[in-house]
């Protein structure tokens, strides 16, 4: 009899001790709500970084469009039209050669050339402006072909989407 009191004893020691174990509190993970992400302005961040990415160069002296930055400019304008809200700043420049006025001239003269093709190809024209650094924004400092011809450049600005 004492050996099954003992027994007894062992089972509610081992019931009670299976208890408190079970009724630890358990820490259960709440998994964190994935981000809300707003496709529409994530469409128009990637049309604004597309539109921003493309540099137009000319030739020295030059501010006529050549034909491998047509397509480019094709795509900027399909992007415009598709979110009418961006807004875009054409910024013309120039090398470090000739004076002041003949820079700042020939950068509003590659800026309006960009702003033209694009307003052909059926942007709104209150979607852009245009400005001249002229010289007073090299890409790349130094002297030579090299640099100079990084330097003859329209660089397109996203103002606003």
């Amino acid at each position: 009899m004492k050996g099954l009191k003992n027994l007894g004893l062992v089972l509610a020691v081992s019931l009670v001790l299976g208890i408190g174990a079970g009724c630890a509190k358990k820490t259960t993970e709440v998994p964190a709500e994935a981000p809300v992400v707003d496709s529409a302005a994530t469409a128009v961040d990637m049309a604004a970084q597309t539109i921003t990415d493309g540099i137009v160069y000319f030739d020295f002296d030059k501010y006529d469009v050549k034909p491998e930055y047509r397509e480019m400019l094709r795509q900027k304008a399909e992007l415009m039209r598709q979110y009418p809200s961006i807004r875009v700043r054409i910024e013309g420049n120039c090398d470090e050669r000739g004076t002041q006025e003949y820079n700042l001239a020939l950068g509003e003269r590659r800026a309006r050339a960009a702003y033209e093709y694009m307003v052909m190809l059926g942007v709104n024209p209150s979607q852009l402006e245009m400005i001249s650094y002229g010289k007073e924004r090299p890409a790349v400092q130094g002297t030579g072909e090299q640099a100079w011809s990084m330097n003859r450049r329209d660089d397109f600005r996203v103002i606003a989407r």
